[in-house]
């Protein structure tokens, strides 16, 4: 592992343990050149995906895509970047968790609108508008009573 600070390749691991979600390892590392300590994060390297997008196009999965989504639907609400990346982390979960090795755009965008709804009204709101691309007002009003309806 090179050290973030110096690029040194002598780094060694003082204390691992599982990260809060239980999915991946938290290392500490200490830099034996410059003596800095850096975090590390191991996952499990998991079958790679492959999305069908709107035109037909298949490209690989890319986790930064959601959470670029969200973040733009979360702007300037009271969200937390740890409840991001929760809501980030409980998506990929699902997604992977149906074992298939290619999943519809079609389908991400459901479970983002659904796992936003429970999180706040206007970020799902906000996703479903650019996501569902609303032609007029109507088609906007019509999610909105969809919403005040539950």
């Amino acid at each position: 592992m090179k050290c973030p600070y110096c690029s040194s390749e002598n780094t060694r691991v003082i204390d691992s343990r599982p990260a809060d979600d239980n999915s991946s390892i938290r290392r500490r590392r200490l830099c034996d050149e410059c003596g800095k300590r850096f975090t590390t994060y191991e996952k499990v390297e998991t079958i790679p995906l492959i999305v069908i997008k709107k035109d037909n196009n298949r490209e690989q999965y890319d986790r930064s895509k959601i959470e670029a989504g969200i973040l733009r639907a979360c702007h300037k609400r009271p969200i937390s970047v740890d409840q991001i990346n929760q809501l980030v982390d409980e998506i990929e979960t699902e997604i992977f968790n149906r074992e298939e090795k290619e999943i519809s755009s079609s389908i991400i965008g459901e479970i983002v609108m659904d796992k936003l709804k429970d999180l706040e009204a206007v970020a799902y709101v906000r996703f479903a508008s650019v996501y569902r691309e609303f032609k007029d007002i109507n088609t906007f009003m019509n999610e909105l009573k969809k919403i005040l309806d539950t």
